[in-house]
């Protein structure tokens, strides 16, 4: 049985001073997750991680990650500003982006982020708009991975990354403009539950590094593994040991990169579901019982606070709080309020009896939970509390008021009656 890491006690007193649904996060996960990872890889010398920040961008969290030693992989002009506000400089920042905008790279350049290039023609691009960094990291696809899964499946269908003889000019032509250290990075699966994936990933990209020396001349200064390794949602799957995994990974540097004299090339990994989604879960209240041709149980939060199910058909366990001992001789679908037949937590899924007022866990929530939330149908997304390693609950991020959705329609009048209309709602509500 798969058991949340707060105890019905727990939940039942933090719903009690703040309104279902919210997300909630665990702090002592968080910190043991963080150091596990990096004693994993304590072995080189130059080790980051560099946390995916579009899994989590609540910087609360983010603060955390900071004083275990992490850096940030940073995605979008947004995401930079967090990490500029939290403190992160330089090669604390990793900037992996596509499609870049001009004003995300001259972002990344005055931050002295690492630029992730995405592409062959970004090079002339980013010349253009902020220059070239001495140290730059080039993306790889390389057209075929043997490992598969339904979220990203054959590399070639994926629409980033060079390809082999691109990496080859690219770095060729990235020196030539000034550029003195460089990086490697590849992303080729994802939520892989095999200790297999990144030490192939590391073969690959140290054949690939030892390739580009005997091509250019060039020695890769570091290689981004990227994240991809995965947590087990369902309770019967067996969760990835990471310490085994770095164990993997140094004996392929020792195979492939040591006879090559690049052992000492540092290595990255920009994990974000593994780093934090077994740390949150979203908590929401049962609302209503409909039996009609199947059993429904509607919750107070939807697809807005966690869209992984309704778009990717993606499977969250689920608990009943308090029930978790009990037999699961119901079945349920277990739904949200959205207009949309797939606003669906779980179908034909077998719990206990659940009551009106219950409170229902949706487990493995702290990453791609909150930070994938929308506003459609006009819901407003919930609150996101930490449980902090004394036991005490801080909230990171108060829920959405409707003010806050009308706020960009400000500068109308409708806007201007719309706001005060949720204003005048609020006042009463308190």
């Amino acid at each position: 049985m798969k058991k949340p890491f707060a105890d019905h006690e727990t939940i039942t007193r933090i719903a009690a001073a703040h309104p279902t649904p919210f997300h909630l996060y665990d702090e002592a996960g968080i910190r043991n997750t963080a150091r596990a990872v990096n004693a994993a890889f304590a072995w080189n010398g130059g080790y980051r991680e560099y946390f995916a920040v579009k899994a989590n961008p609540n910087p609360e969290i983010l603060a955390i990650l900071k004083e275990e030693g992490c850096g940030v992989d940073c995605s979008s002009l947004t995401e930079l500003m967090l990490a500029e506000a939290l403190g992160f400089r330089g090669e604390e920042i990793m900037f992996s982006s596509n499609a870049t905008p001009a004003e995300e790279f001259v972002y990344a350049r005055k931050l002295g982020a690492i630029i992730n290039l995405d592409d062959f023609s970004h090079i002339d691009f980013l010349e253009r708009c902020a220059g070239i960094p001495e140290t730059i990291c080039c993306r790889y696809n390389p057209g075929h991975f043997a490992l598969h899964n339904n979220i990203m499946s054959d590399p070639a269908d994926a629409k980033y990354g060079f390809t082999k003889e691109q990496l080859r000019a690219g770095f060729s032509l990235l020196r030539e403009k000034g550029a003195r250290t460089f990086g490697l990075h590849a992303f080729l699966a994802s939520n892989t539950l095999t200790h297999a994936y990144y030490p192939a990933l590391a073969r690959l990209l140290f054949e690939t590094a030892v390739w580009l020396k005997e091509e250019t001349g060039i020695r890769l200064g570091f290689i981004n593994l990227s994240g991809g390794v995965g947590i087990p949602y369902r309770p019967e799957e067996e969760a990835n040991d990471i310490g085994q995994i770095g164990a993997l990974v140094r004996e392929a540097r020792d195979e492939i990169l040591a006879p090559a004299g690049l052992a000492e090339l540092s290595l990255c990994t920009e994990m974000g579901r593994f780093m934090l989604g077994p740390h949150g879960c979203l908590v929401a209240a049962a609302l209503h019982s409909k039996e009609i041709h199947k059993r429904y149980i509607g919750l107070d939060a939807c697809a807005a606070d966690l869209m992984r199910p309704a778009i990717y058909g993606a499977y969250h366990h689920i608990t009943v709080s308090g029930k978790e001992d009990r037999p699961a001789d119901r079945v349920y679908d277990i739904t949200g309020s959205l207009c949309e037949n797939n606003d669906k937590f779980a179908v034909d899924r077998a719990l206990p009896e659940i009551e009106k007022g219950d409170l229902i866990v949706i487990h493995d929530t702290g990453a791609h939970g909150h930070a994938m939330g929308y506003n459609y149908n006009g819901k407003l997304r919930s609150a996101e509390l930490l449980l902090q390693t004394d036991g005490s609950v801080r909230l990171i991020r108060r829920a959405e008021r409707p003010e806050d959705y009308f706020a960009t329609l400000s500068v109308t009048p409708f806007g201007e009656r719309l706001n005060g209309i949720a204003g005048r709602l609020r006042t009463r509500a308190e």
